[in-house]
């Protein structure tokens, strides 16, 4: 039981609106709907705000088709002049999931000040202080209160060498020692997966060598049902502020409840600087608010796995979205236990943004390839020193693996220098379309830059040309149809049973509000025996079946529909091949994005590109062909 003779007052940060946001919802919120509850709590005494930065910098215009910008202006009006208003920046990746140079991130705190924001939360996942060092400059210029962070996590496999209380506090020591200016520390575990021992020990050790003018914050969710009782152990130990979000935004994935945490500090000294007695007003206005949202009970319901799998709240919501809607969420067990391995192979960094993404995309294509037969980019470059220094060494023969597949040399450098010039390549894309050459329209298009990517589906290009996408989890309108079949896509035949070669088709069929995709081909009799082969779409299965030998090559008048290789929604990036094109079998003929990384489509069969269905950057799925190929 904790307890201090000396009553303090405990600074809570609402998250409510930024982080709690992220980890229920991915941030896919329209701001107009927060606003309300926004001001609400601001004149319930709430006087430091969670808003910006982070994914809810890059939700606005990627999925609700706003200009981040003026959200940001929008919650300033809304918080009033005298709220503390924080965002939290990445170190070398700033707001975004790649590197970027200083003149980059010195633009961005540049416009995060302009904004309306008053406190930037820099964390660095690798805990690399010298990335600390060099991107806190820009914060501390730009006039905003820098708050320094020590990324925090419970490590999947026995350690005693990081993510240590030991190992916490030399970060800090290190930072002491460089002599930059900060403000205030942050004690921050994204996934809530440290114990509150090693919480308590930490927020003792770093108070025991900060300077007494430095508060000691403290951030972590709720995930595995910890972050009460290791708020708990940091207020024990020092700490003087944590970060506190309200249903329902609350639990689950988010922060631990302002309540929760009200009641658990109840007869020992300490309290709250905000009446958690106003929460059920608050709550009230959130829901009103949020009343045409979907709610994923995944992203709201305590997941004591997540001790064993380290993600942050603010990345199992949206991967959880994103699984749902490529139609692959039935795989999402097999990715969280492939979790410790790709975590002590990579050298573990800290699970959060964007070593978490990292992490999370190589367990996918591990599970949906085989082990380490598909290194995700990030997660190579990581492995191979392009972030910054990883806290153990990698698994050598994965950083063999990665700089092959990957076609780079490990890195001993700075991650900075070897950065592109983002905001050089995002003028040039303005210029091209002549686009005003502002600030924000800069930073919108560079920081959404993916390398490969083509610059037309640009989120940042998209949103300032009108034609950026809505992706918003809104309650359905309509039920949806039991059963819908779709039509192969066959050129006409004199008689329905007049076919030589192998004709495939699509159904989908719903039974008991379970969804199955199933692609059906059908032999012709002179082979074998009119065998009909129905196969679960592809996406549903860890790895595309190998394809029979030899390859079927379409007769004349035959057509082959070509399909993504997943059940669900997923957005097609890149279209290999033009109509007239010869093709083999497995040859790539597209790409789609889903997860935040590119999949091949693949040839089913040699023959002609006879028509091209999709546009580049529209949905695709396994029911709606992208391509034929005709003999």
């Amino acid at each position: 039981m904790i307890f201090t003779q000396n009553p303090k007052k405990i600074r809570v940060m609402l998250t409510a609106f930024r982080d709690g946001l992220q980890s229920v919802f991915g941030g896919k919120v329209r701001t107009s709907d927060l606003l309300p509850a926004m001001q609400a709590a601001a004149a319930m005494g709430v006087r430091h705000f969670e808003f910006g930065g982070g994914a809810r910098y890059q939700a606005p215009y990627f999925y609700a088709g706003e200009d981040p910008f003026t959200c940001m202006d929008q919650m300033r009006d809304a918080a009033g002049p005298g709220a503390d208003l924080q965002i939290l920046t990445r170190s070398v990746s700033g707001v975004t999931l790649t590197t970027q140079r200083l003149t980059a991130l010195a633009m961005q705190a540049r416009l995060m000040q302009k904004h309306g924001t008053t406190i930037d939360r820099n964390f660095d996942y690798m805990n690399d202080v010298d990335n600390l060092v060099k991107t806190g400059q820009p914060i501390i210029d730009a006039g905003m209160h820098h708050q320094v962070c020590v990324a925090m996590m419970g490590l999947p496999y026995l350690s005693e060498r990081v993510h240590t209380p030991a190992f916490y506090i030399r970060v800090v020591e290190k930072l002491l020692a460089s002599g930059i200016h900060f403000d205030s520390v942050c004690m921050k575990d994204a996934s809530g997966t440290t114990d509150p021992s090693t919480c308590y020990e930490t927020a003792k050790g770093l108070k025991k060598i900060l300077p007494p003018e430095i508060p000691l914050s403290m951030h972590t969710h709720d995930t595995a049902s910890m972050a009460v009782a290791c708020y708990m152990a940091g207020i024990a130990g020092g700490v003087d502020s944590v970060d506190l979000s309200v249903r329902p935004m609350a639990s689950g994935t988010s922060q631990a409840d302002v309540r929760s945490m009200w009641h658990a500090l109840k007869g020992t000294g300490y309290s709250l600087d905000i009446d958690a007695r106003k929460m059920d007003e608050l709550e009230k206005l959130l829901d009103e608010a949020l009343k045409d949202y979907e709610f994923n009970p995944v992203t709201t319901t305590a997941d004591a796995r997540v001790v064993n799998f380290p993600m942050p709240g603010g990345a199992i919501g949206p991967n959880v979205h994103m699984m749902a809607e490529a139609g692959i969420l039935n795989r999402y067990s097999e990715v969280l236990a492939e979790f410790p391995e790709v975590v002590r192979a990579g050298g573990a960094w800290t699970s959060v943004t964007p070593g978490s993404q990292q992490y999370w995309l190589q367990a996918f294509n591990n599970v949906l390839h085989g082990r380490w037969k598909k290194i995700d980019a990030g997660y190579g470059r990581a492995v191979l020193g392009y972030f910054g220094r990883t806290p153990e060494a990698p698994d050598p023969e994965v950083v063999k693996i990665a700089a092959e597949q990957l076609k780079l040399e490990p890195f001993t450098g700075d991650p900075l220098e070897k950065a592109p010039d983002s905001l050089a390549i995002a003028e040039v894309a303005l210029t091209e379309r002549k686009l005003p050459l502002t600030e924000e329209n800069i930073f919108l298009v560079a920081s959404a830059i993916v390398p490969g990517k083509n610059m037309e589906l640009n989120e940042g290009i998209r949103l300032l040309t009108g034609k950026a996408r809505i992706n918003l989890p809104l309650k359905a309108k309509e039920k949806p149809a039991e059963i819908t079949t779709v039509t192969p896509v066959v050129a006409p035949a004199a008689a329905p049973a007049a076919f030589s070669g192998p004709v495939t088709t699509q159904c989908t069929v719903v039974e008991g509000g379970v969804t199955r995709n199933f692609r059906i081909t059908i032999e012709p009799p002179a082979r074998t025996s009119a065998a009909v082969a129905v196969t679960p779409a592809a996406g549903t299965v860890a790895a595309p079946a190998p394809a029979p030998a030899p390859a079927p090559v379409p007769t004349a008048g035959q057509r082959t529909p070509v399909f993504s290789p997943f059940e669900g929604k997923v957005e097609l990036v890149e279209i290999s091949v033009k109509v007239g094109d010869a093709v083999t079998q497995g040859q790539v003929v597209a790409s789609v994005e889903a997860m935040k990384a590119k999949h091949d489509v693949r040839a089913p069969c040699a023959g002609t590109v006879v028509e091209i269905h999709a546009d580049l950057g529209g949905e695709v799925s396994a029911s709606k062909p992208i391509m034929t190929i005709g003999g």
